[in-house]
């Protein structure tokens, strides 16, 4: 593929996750968006559950087969390296949209809230998750994670540099800032109907599975730099971190995510 097109090909993409990305937010929160989580007419149950199930799997299986390393050296056989994180990137946009647009409803609440105060708390956990969610990409690198800096080094013929390990921010608190994200977003919900709780829990479910999935892949990178990451800095939940073994040297490179 060649410079130009490999470029016009990773901005479509990432113009095409970003507007992704918006639709899901207004999506999980029921805002603005012409169908989300709880809108439309609801189907019968077994139909609900059953297609709603599909769609969380596929969303799972697509994120988690092409993030793993194995996946990647066979894929970019057929897949030219410059544009193999947009195609991810691509594959994990579809999947979301897919999610999106056929996502049954099942819209009996589980609990509502009515206080406004309350409701205007968890709204801001909310729009704070997905707040987190976007700094902590450019916290390492956000156009290297959506494919753009990879066909802007193809078109100028420059090769992107190894990865390597630090913890900006965000990072020296949780070890996925980016997963934290998405879990305050889709738990942060004034009126959580029976749908939105099967999403919540399975996305959180996927995350959790997801983690063990990168660390392992992390540890193989980094080694004892992030088994001791690991050791002293908490997966998801904000606490005191432990003191380091031995000292860590940082780069320029935060920890690598599969998230889109």
């Amino acid at each position: 593929m060649g410079g130009a097109l490999a470029v016009a090909y990773g901005i479509a993409v990432y113009g095409f996750f970003v507007a992704t990305l918006a639709y899901a937010i207004g999506f999980v929160g029921n805002i603005l968006v012409p169908k989300s989580i709880d809108s439309g007419a609801p189907a019968p149950l077994a139909e609900a559950l059953i297609v709603n199930t599909l769609l969380l799997g596929l969303f799972a299986v697509q994120h988690s087969v092409m993030a793993r390393p194995a996946f990647k050296r066979w894929w970019t056989r057929l897949v030219p390296h410059a544009v193999e994180r947009s195609t991810y990137v691509l594959f994990a946009s579809a999947a979301v949209a897919l999610l999106c647009w056929q996502w049954r409803p099942i819209p009996e609440p589980v609990w509502t809230v009515r206080d406004p105060l309350a409701v205007t708390l968890i709204m801001a956990v909310f729009w704070s998750g997905w707040a987190v969610l976007l700094i902590s990409t450019f916290l390492i690198s956000h156009f290297e994670l959506f494919g753009v800096r990879q066909v802007f080094a193809r078109l100028l013929g420059h090769a992107l540099p190894p990865p390597v390990f630090r913890t900006p921010l965000f990072y020296r608190h949780v070890r996925h800032p980016i997963y934290l994200g998405f879990l305050l977003g889709f738990w942060a919900a004034p009126v959580m109907s029976i749908g939105h709780l099967m999403f919540a829990i399975a996305t959180t479910g996927y995350i959790l599975i997801g983690i063990c999935l990168e660390e392992r892949d992390l540890v193989s990178l980094f080694g004892d730099t992030y088994r001791d990451y690991r050791r002293r800095v908490s997966m998801l939940i904000p606490l005191p971190a432990r003191k380091a073994r031995a000292p860590v040297r940082q780069a320029s490179h935060g920890p690598t995510t599969s998230a889109p």
